[in-house]
């Protein structure tokens, strides 16, 4: 044989010998995540992942990373797309999710907060399960960060880096324009939770601590409390608090699924002599953002407009 045919046919035997091994460009470099529940490896990219939370949806929709189970007992309406989507199995509810049809599912990565804790270890015997080390009862302390870590960190996960690094940005941006707008304010804003009627405040340490520490806005009551559903108050706390901004969080909207109160609907003598309602500054929160999220990026862009608004005359 020719030594010019014999040279040709070793390159095209070494070519397909290297074509038949994995490519170093597509080979996934396995992902640790040490969480508050223990450390999660992540050894090959997620195709079939289960979500059992509102906030995990989001940051996977965010993300485009496809999802092949949620629960789906409360869809915010930034994601109901998911809602009635057959392909998307219903793995149950945010606080009691159903174990079986998330081990029907069989996916290759369980996305879980501290709300599905007590699931973690019959979870993590399904699949690589991930907890969110996100706070609920107080987000005084590093909340933003947080929620930005969890985002780089399932950036890495499903190789979406550059994504994830853009939603951190304007997560950035839309904060620091905010810290720019309430730093230039002294007004006294105070959050409450309706429910049926009946009040809770949330102040620093609390569920909504970061638009105090993280959004610069000033309190109307020095209130210590770090219950997941605030401390309960009367309507004479709220008149004699006397805030000048009033973020209303309808919970009642949210459980009962009907649509967010408004002025008309709220016949309060004693709120009504508040500042915040003479001058117009009463904001009824985005429910599904406050309340059902609250972690994720479209639920902090909602809730950073919401605060805002507060601060327009």
């Amino acid at each position: 044989m020719p030594i010019q045919r014999r040279h040709f046919l070793h390159c095209t035997a070494s070519l397909a010998a290297l074509s038949s091994l994995p490519s170093m460009a597509s080979a996934y470099a396995p992902v640790t995540v040490q969480h508050k529940l223990g450390t999660t490896v992540i050894r090959k990219l997620p195709q079939r992942v289960a979500a059992l939370e509102m906030n995990e949806v989001d940051c996977l929709d965010r993300l485009g990373v496809p999802i092949a189970g949620m629960v789906k007992d409360f869809v915010p309406h930034f994601l109901s797309k998911y809602k009635d989507d057959s392909k998307i199995k219903d793995l149950g509810a945010i606080v009691q999710p159903n174990l079986e049809r998330v081990h029907a599912l069989h996916p290759d990565l369980i996305l879980i907060t501290s709300l599905q804790a007590n699931h973690y270890q019959e979870l993590s015997e399904i699949a690589p399960t991930l907890h969110y080390d996100v706070d609920f009862k107080n987000s005084e302390k590093g909340h933003l960060e947080v929620v930005k870590n969890h985002v780089l960190t399932l950036g890495r996960i499903f190789e979406k880096e550059q994504q994830a690094r853009s939603l951190v940005a304007q997560l950035d941006t839309q904060v620091a324009q905010a810290r720019q707008i309430t730093a230039s304010r002294n007004d006294r804003a105070l959050i409450v939770l309706h429910n049926n009627g009946a009040f809770s405040s949330f102040g620093q340490q609390s569920r909504y601590g970061f638009v105090f520490s993280a959004l610069g806005v000033k309190p109307a009551s020095a209130a210590v409390e770090t219950s997941l559903h605030g401390q309960p108050i009367s309507s004479e706390f709220i008149q004699q608090a006397n805030p000048d901004i009033l973020y209303v969080v309808d919970r009642t909207a949210v459980m009962e699924r009907r649509p967010v109160m408004t002025a008309e609907n709220l016949a309060n003598p004693l709120l009504r002599q508040t500042n915040a309602w003479k001058n117009g500054r009463v904001v009824f929160a985005d429910a599904d953002a406050w309340y059902t999220t609250g972690a994720s990026p479209t639920s902090l862009q909602l809730l950073i407009a919401d605060v805002l608004k507060g601060y327009r005359r």
